[in-house]
């Protein structure tokens, strides 16, 4: 009767008790839920250290089930001295000592589990996310050196252009339009020269069209072919290495579209063209000779503007920005979900709270031994006792009183 006014006037002790009833029904099962989590855990440590093993004998299986079994171990034993270890601190030392203990231990377990862990979630998807980010660099070089060999290619209307301009001048020429001599001397003869050299320039710059067009196309089924790899059906491992061959496909399909640009091929030939040998003068006159010697200079003047300014357009083609090089490097599952992380925080978060989610179990249960202790201040030792308690002691006495008895007779 009294104990029981005892509680009723001590709401803390009755706190304590109501804690401590569900303490004893969670701890039968807490461990069991324990080893559920660290099993799992190992499971998915297994299947992430499988892909980082070349080998696939026999010896391989064992070594990743030896390494996934002392994880789940580890696991379970670490979470389950804390769990025992933690509620029953009652100083800031000890807290503070066992504290450390668990940030350590669980930068360990992130170290040796939670990051196979996410290999296991997320590795394909994070090797395809690869693969993606080396497609869009590949067609970043592809369209790049194709622009570049494209408009190389649109300094083929300037040399017809000016092509047409020499042979004008010559037609004036021969009609006697420039030097006043008519006929097909050795003015027109340069003319004629250097208009014939820029239409084979012409001609050389207008066959490449076909070669850049076809070689680009091929480029574009590459990548198609490249994309059906990344998200096509089938081990992700097999589908890299297919994708590794059509990358080494692509990188000289690129090669060539930077090699076929016309542009350095103009920048070659306006050297060759501005250099002509000037003809000996052929007038019947001294005032026929002075003409032809200006229509010489203009002539020569000329050459020089149209090679200077093709060669400058020329040049200007070959200083843009070259594509990038590109080199597709294949990576392991693990390293794939580490370099692309960012993109993987579902499935990262995952994999670490399977290992560190007995922490809170830690806090929850450090927390409710503490209220516990908070509603035992100030009370006896009779009040404190249970039933079952009570029962013990009963049985203690009576057992003390039957000895004495009996040592008494």
């Amino acid at each position: 009767m009294s104990q029981a006014i005892n509680e009723k006037t001590n709401p803390g002790l009755e706190g304590a008790k109501e804690l401590e009833i569900h303490l004893e029904w969670l701890d039968t099962f807490t461990p069991a839920a324990l080893g559920v989590l660290s099993t799992a855990s190992g499971i998915y440590t297994y299947l992430g250290v499988s892909t980082l093993l070349d080998n696939t004998g026999a010896l391989s299986v064992v070594a990743a089930v030896a390494y996934a079994t002392a994880v789940s171990v580890g696991i379970f034993v670490f979470w389950s001295f804390l769990l025992k270890l933690m509620p029953a601190m009652r100083n800031v030392k000890g807290y503070f000592g066992l504290g450390l203990a668990a940030i350590i231990g669980s930068l360990a377990i992130v170290a040796m589990s939670s990051w196979l862990n996410a290999t296991a979630l997320a590795g394909s998807a994070a090797v395809e996310q690869h693969l993606g980010k080396t497609i869009t660099q590949y067609q970043k070089a592809l369209e790049r050196a194709n622009f570049i060999a494209v408009r190389a290619q649109s300094l083929q209307s300037d040399i017809e252009r000016s092509a047409k301009d020499f042979r004008n001048l010559a037609t004036q020429e021969k009609n006697g339009n420039l030097s006043g001599r008519s006929g097909t001397g050795a003015i027109y003869a340069v003319l004629m020269q250097k208009a014939d050299e820029l239409d084979a320039i012409r001609q050389v710059v207008d066959n490449k069209s076909a070669v850049i067009e076809e070689t680009f196309q091929l480029g574009n089924k590459i990548i198609t072919k490249m994309q059906t790899l990344k998200s096509g059906d089938g081990p992700v491992k097999i589908r890299s290495l297919k994708f590794s061959e059509e990358s080494i496909n692509l990188s000289g399909v690129i090669t060539t579209l930077k090699q076929v640009s016309a542009a350095p091929l103009v920048f070659r030939a306006m050297g060759d063209l501005e250099k002509i040998i000037r003809p000996t003068l052929d007038g019947s006159t001294e005032a026929t000779r002075e003409t032809q010697a200006d229509v010489i200079n203009q002539t020569e003047e000329k050459i020089q503007a149209v090679a200077t300014t093709l060669r400058d357009a020329a040049k200007e083609i070959m200083d843009e920005e070259q594509p990038q090089d590109t080199t597709y490097t294949s990576i392991s599952s693990a390293d794939a979900v580490i370099i692309y992380a960012a993109n993987f925080y579902p499935q990262w978060a995952g994999a670490i709270a399977i290992d560190l989610l007995p922490a809170l179990l830690v806090f929850m249960l450090t927390i409710t031994h503490v209220a516990i202790r908070d509603g035992r201040k100030g009370t006896n030792v009779e009040e404190r006792m249970t039933l079952s308690e009570l029962k013990v002691a009963m049985e203690a006495i009576k057992h003390v009183e039957k000895s004495l008895d009996n040592k008494n007779n």
